[in-house]
């Protein structure tokens, strides 16, 4: 069954579309009343979601092959004000819709507003035509809408980050200090295992402090990847009350969580640059290379972040399997041990990991005094930029049913 739109016209009166259709049959068969028929489908325009099925109309007579046949319908709307897409298709009673099957159909976009319906455009087009539109128009917003986000909910991510780094401790005797407290304890104990008892050494430097030195400057960014990537998958239902009573920018809580886990590891860097300056009296001018590794470091996570917690929502067990991964993805990178150590064979592998090259670039920059590498940076530049773009592209598309699962 094949139909061809000759004419197709919608008009609204009160709470009601009238639909008109003239067919063509070009099949190589006679459609037959009883068998086929016209019908229509709400979907929701924002979300796409299915809504609800109207009653189909039949044809009165045989069409023979090149015939035509008109068709008029009357489609009820809801008095809940809205907007509304209407799929207005020819049905074949053995093979379904035809617009599912790729087949041509009428589109009504439609809103009901003050208990009146209004048609707000038409047109004959197919599914393919429709996700073609929908990518050309939905590219430039891929690159836009992260960064608009941001800017604009910039003072809610920065009271919302300050919230959340005072609440972890508020009561604690420490209380905030507990930000610095942290991490400190956290390298110390590393420290201990892989320096003191391990006796693991860098390079040409056999001293303690130079394995201090190295160890801390690799944990710096896995100090703030690894606080930021492990909450994300339970960020949607620690704020599920966002979720399902207010109009609140959901993409800003992976944003709070990046920017608090930063906050971190600025305070152990600073402990750090301290340290340096107390060991081998000076901070190299190559440090001002950090700001070209912390930027694609940021929209690395951030992109991480986003992808896991939109996933999180669906899937409750995934905060579980991402500490395992965390701690694997700590284990097979070069911070508590030398890359030197490493068999060729496996270096080949673990170099195309990103937290590699970013510890590595730390080092460069802090210890060695000298530029990180610029052909793993501008890759890792690359990788961040993407992840960034596709983990923002993930939660937008998915944000709109977490209501439904949390």
């Amino acid at each position: 069954m094949k139909a061809a739109f000759e004419d197709a016209q919608a008009e609204a009166a009160g709470r009601t579309v009238s639909v008109r259709l003239v067919l063509q049959n070009r099949s190589r068969e006679t459609w037959l009343p009883g068998s086929f028929f016209v019908g229509w489908q709400f979907f929701d325009p924002e979300s796409e979601r299915f809504l609800l099925e109207g009653e189909w109309t039949g044809i009165t007579q045989p069409v023979t092959p090149g015939g035509q046949t008109m068709v008029t319908l009357s489609i009820p709307f809801s008095p809940e004000p809205g907007g509304y897409r209407v799929f207005v298709s020819p049905i074949d009673r053995p093979d379904g819709w035809a617009y599912a099957r790729g087949e041509r159909f009428f589109l009504i976009d439609a809103e009901v507003k003050d208990g009146e319906a209004r048609v707000l455009s038409s047109e004959i087009t197919t599914r393919r035509e429709m996700r073609r539109r929908g990518w050309r128009k939905a590219l430039p917003k891929i690159f836009v809408n992260p960064l608009e986000s941001i800017w604009r909910n910039r003072r809610l991510i920065q009271s919302m980050a300050q919230r959340d780094i005072l609440a972890r401790y508020r009561g604690s005797l420490g209380d905030a200090f507990w930000t610095v407290l942290n991490p400190l304890l956290l390298m110390a104990t590393y420290y201990f295992v892989f320096g003191v008892v391990l006796r693991t050494r860098f390079g040409a430097d056999n001293s303690r402090y130079g394995y201090v030195l190295y160890f801390l400057a690799g944990m710096l960014p896995w100090l703030a990847i690894n606080e930021a990537v492990g909450r994300a998958p339970n960020v949607i239902a620690e704020h599920r009350n966002f979720v399902k009573k207010l109009v609140f920018p959901l993409e800003t809580l992976s944003v709070t969580q990046t920017l608090a886990a930063l906050v971190t590891e600025c305070f152990a860097t600073l402990v750090f640059l301290v340290g340096l300056l107390l060991i081998r009296h000076a901070i190299p001018a190559t440090a001002f290379w950090l700001l070209a590794v912390i930027v694609p470091q940021i929209l690395l996570t951030l992109g991480l972040c986003w992808f896991l917690a939109a996933l999180g929502a669906y899937v409750r067990d995934l905060g579980q399997v991402i500490g395992f991964v965390l701690t694997l993805w700590f284990f097979t990178t070069p911070i508590c041990y030398p890359v030197a150590s490493l068999p060729a064979s496996a270096l080949v592998i673990l170099k195309k990991n990103p937290l590699f090259v970013i510890v590595e670039a730390y080092r460069a920059a802090l210890l060695e005094g000298r530029a990180p590498d610029f052909g793993p940076l501008w890759k890792l530049w690359v990788l961040s930029i993407v992840i960034f773009l596709i983990g923002h592209a993930w939660f937008y598309k998915l944000r709109k049913s977490f209501a439904d699962v949390i």
